[in-house]
């Protein structure tokens, strides 16, 4: 496939970074050739696998330095505006230097990457990097059931094709910004959402590659007559799936690292005895939220590894935790794990989560069994995946004014992690999903033969053309 040339254009977050890459290369060992384009704002802050027949061209956002949440609105205006005069400029140059690209791929929320290509007539695909389930709700809201939706409220709920029933705090917060844990100004992101589905709508037969399997979202790959979604996931590395490239263990990822000695107290704990706790890379989680877990996690009496990054303002969260001490001797807190590492460790019995989707398909790929503490975004939704359709975790919910108190916490965590009738079927539960997803990314398994086939698709295309 000497003349396929992919350029990939993800948006310059940790979360579209790591999944991204991995279909990057996935891409190369099916004999491609693939240029990467993010902004400086996420490149200057990622480490960049030395892969033949992979490149980097990144753009200035604007915020070349990084950024704070506070900024995402303005970076957004700013990302579109800056990032399609990039992108226009590298693909007429390209074309002129007779090295035109095939293809051009972008990942959620990048619809404007995508309108760039069609005003230069570069075929452009979009890469959906939360599950397949999220995609069916967002074309449902802004296409015929939008108003089943708004109108949603207490205990009622919306049916819709191919996603289950959902309750209002099942939907993505991007629909509903006061239901989230985050102080972000979510306006842009559901303006965004809304042109994704026009861009979508905008082709005649829209194809959309999906970063989840067939066994694990079969009638939500379905579920929309207008488009054709493929699932080509879980994007993680190979190390923890396939095992073809032992090597391939976690690249892309923060430089912020610190020592590895987490791995050795891990060695020296029982198996399946610990929780782990991670909230992904965007959230500073309120610290009434962490009391209420690190109280949780002390009435447990369990040991723990939990990631606690450091705040946009540079404090560090445990600081501030009533239960600082009691939780030093109980466990061990870090700043950065190697995550996948870590879920494939023998001692970990059960995984606090926020719900990101490229954690929930770790977790999935390790066969961990969950606790689901969703914060924003499509992570409501993935709770309500994880509890009542794939059944390998259980959600926590809130009393009657909201909250999440620590008992909420040390139930969910012992329900996980006990030996009773419930732990065994999440385990159980867990260990089948584990399965499926390995066996989906095999040689012989649906998302390896979707992805050769749309590369198939891809040279017919080029050589019709």
């Amino acid at each position: 496939m000497e003349d396929c040339h992919v350029l990939l254009v993800i948006f310059p977050g940790q979360g579209h970074i790591n999944p991204s890459l991995q279909f990057a290369k996935r891409l190369v060992n099916l004999g491609a050739k693939v240029t990467l384009s993010t902004g400086f704002s996420a490149m200057n802050h990622m480490s960049r696998p030395q892969i033949p027949g992979l490149d980097f061209a990144p753009f200035s956002d604007g915020y070349d330095a990084g950024l704070k949440p506070d900024d995402l609105n303005d970076f957004w205006v700013s990302m579109k505006t800056r990032g399609s005069d990039a992108l226009a400029k590298l693909i007429t140059a390209r074309k002129e230097e007779g090295r035109p690209f095939t293809r051009l791929i972008y990942t959620t929320i990048m619809y404007w990457a995508g309108v760039v290509a069609r005003g230069l007539h570069v075929p452009a695909t979009l890469l959906w990097i939360q599950p397949a389930t999220v995609l069916d709700i967002y074309y449902h809201y802004f296409t015929e059931y939008g108003d089943l939706f708004r109108n949603c409220s207490g205990n009622q709920v919306v049916e819709v094709p191919g996603v289950p029933c959902l309750g209002v705090r099942d939907f993505p917060s991007f629909l509903f910004s006061t239901e989230t844990n985050v102080n972000y100004d979510l306006d842009w992101a559901i303006e965004a959402m809304r042109d994704q589905i026009e861009e979508i709508n905008v082709e005649e037969s829209p194809k959309v590659l999906v970063n989840t399997f067939d066994a694990l979202e079969f009638d939500a790959l379905r579920a929309i007559k207008k488009v054709r979604m493929v699932g080509i996931g879980p994007l993680i590395p190979s190390a923890y799936l396939d095992g073809k490239d032992p090597s391939d263990t976690a690249f892309g990822g923060d430089l912020r690292q610190n020592s590895n000695d987490y791995v050795e107290w891990l060695d020296s704990q029982p198996k399946n005895s610990v929780v782990y706790l991670a909230f992904g890379s965007y959230a500073d989680v309120p610290n009434t939220i962490l009391e209420e877990i690190a109280q949780g996690l002390v009435n447990s009496k369990l040991p723990f590894l939990w990631v606690l990054r450091e705040t946009y303002k540079g404090e560090k969260p445990e600081e501030k935790l009533r239960c600082k001490e009691e939780l030093e001797g109980q466990g061990k807190i870090v700043r950065w794990c190697a995550q996948v590492e870590v879920l494939q460790h023998p001692s970990i019995g059960c995984f606090l989560t926020h719900c990101g989707w490229n954690s929930t398909l770790e977790s999935i790929a390790s066969g961990v069994p969950l606790v689901a503490c969703p914060l924003w975004n499509d992570q409501f939704s993935n709770a309500k995946l994880i509890q009542d359709v794939w059944k390998m975790g259980v959600r926590v919910s809130g009393n009657e004014e909201g909250v999440v108190t620590a008992d909420e916490y040390k139930r969910c965590i012992e329900c996980v992690m006990g030996g009773g009738e419930k732990g065994e079927e999440l385990r159980k539960n867990a260990k089948k999903w584990k399965d499926l997803a390995k066996a989906a990314v095999k040689e012989d398994g649906s998302s390896y033969l979707n992805l050769k086939a749309y590369m198939d698709e891809m040279l017919t295309l080029k050589s019709i053309n």
